[in-house]
């Protein structure tokens, strides 16, 4: 999936809004797993966007949380679960 790999990019550049945008897109077509997956990762995107920019984001981390944990990591060719860590570790959760 091309919007994974963008949105991984993005991850890892801190640009979490522009990922935030780029999945957002591709979950409007998904649909069953695919769809929750995509989902978790909006949710972990804007959690660390928040955190970066000071303004919490422990509630989408929570909901990114409920909707990956489910998963393996890697999922869909993307290793999420440093990210997760990675937006634990920045909102101390």
């Amino acid at each position: 999936m091309e919007a994974l790999g963008e949105a991984w990019h993005l991850f890892l550049e801190g640009q979490y809004f522009e990922a935030h945008e780029v999945l957002e897109e591709a979950w409007r077509e998904a649909q069953g797993e695919k769809r929750r997956f995509l989902q978790g990762l909006i949710l972990l995107a804007a959690a660390l966007h928040q955190a970066k920019n000071g303004r919490g984001g422990l509630r989408n981390l929570k909901k990114a949380e409920g909707k990956l944990l489910g998963f393996p990591s890697p999922h869909l060719g993307l290793d999420w679960r440093p990210l997760l860590e990675e937006a634990r570790r920045r909102l101390g959760a």
